[in-house]
């Protein structure tokens, strides 16, 4: 089985492709950040009997996408479960006040990045008949919150993408399943903030987040499911948040 992790070099899409590697899946890894792929295929050589395949690109680029992904020998082409995780916030502002630097990279990340892979990767699965595409959301994606305005946006995004792809792959034999995070402590916040580590730990003061491993322990759940069987829509929050935009912080005090 193989299993394909965008934006495995940090986060979410790290402990994704180690949790895949963990129960035995070969796995492509994919993001921008070489040094940390290369860091991650080694830990996985070294701790699973295993195949690992790196490819370094990025995903707001079509061309770049489609010629490193088709560069794939057949063998690591017959992707049985497809991750779309990489995504990002960049930055925090009403939206009269937004950087638009800052909304180009979100939507070319979070909803560009996951149809380019998509467009590539998918035409595979309906040549055999058989995969699983995970997208990774947000519940941001299902409530919209104040100054997440183009963030909320890009995730409702991929919250109709799904639901369109699995319509689209309902006669193809292929899943489509959406896991929507809640506060996570990953180096999301540090990359909104722009690599303010302060702000960014305040976002999770006074409460348990959920951490990357709680996230991979759901997706590779999804996706281990018998072949009748799909996990349409996942929403998860740690106990303490009841939606995107309810905290409760009671051990702020």
């Amino acid at each position: 089985m193989i299993a394909l992790i965008t934006g495995a070099s940090s986060g979410f899409g790290r402990a994704i492709a180690l949790k895949f590697a963990e129960h035995g899946w070969d796995v492509i890894i994919t993001g921008r950040r070489t040094e940390k792929l290369e860091e991650l295929e080694h830990i996985i050589l070294d701790t699973y009997e295993t195949k690992v395949f790196t490819l370094s690109f990025d995903v707001r680029d079509f061309n770049e996408v489609k010629i490193q992904l088709e560069s794939l020998p057949h063998f690591w082409k017959e992707i049985d479960v497809l991750v779309n995780n990489a995504g990002l916030a960049s930055g925090i502002s009403a939206i009269h006040e937004g950087d638009v630097s800052d909304w180009d990279k979100m939507i070319d990340t979070n909803i560009k990045g996951l149809l380019y892979v998509s467009r590539v990767v998918l035409p595979w699965m309906v040549e055999r008949q058989h995969g699983h595409v995970i997208n990774i959301g947000s519940t941001a994606g299902k409530d919209a919150y104040a100054f997440g305005n183009v963030y909320c946006g890009t995730k409702f995004a991929v919250d109709a993408i799904t639901k369109s792809m699995r319509i689209d792959m309902l006669t193809h034999g292929v899943k489509v399943t959406a896991v929507n995070p809640g506060a996570a402590e990953t180096e999301f916040s540090l990359v909104r903030y722009k690599g303010d580590a302060e702000k960014a730990k305040a976002v999770y003061n006074g409460f348990d987040p959920l951490q990357a491993n709680d996230i991979a322990e759901v997706v590779y759940f999804a996706a281990s499911r018998p072949p009748h069987v799909v996990l349409n829509d996942i929403v998860i929050t740690p106990l303490a948040q009841a939606n995107s935009v309810y905290i409760n912080r009671k051990n702020n005090d």
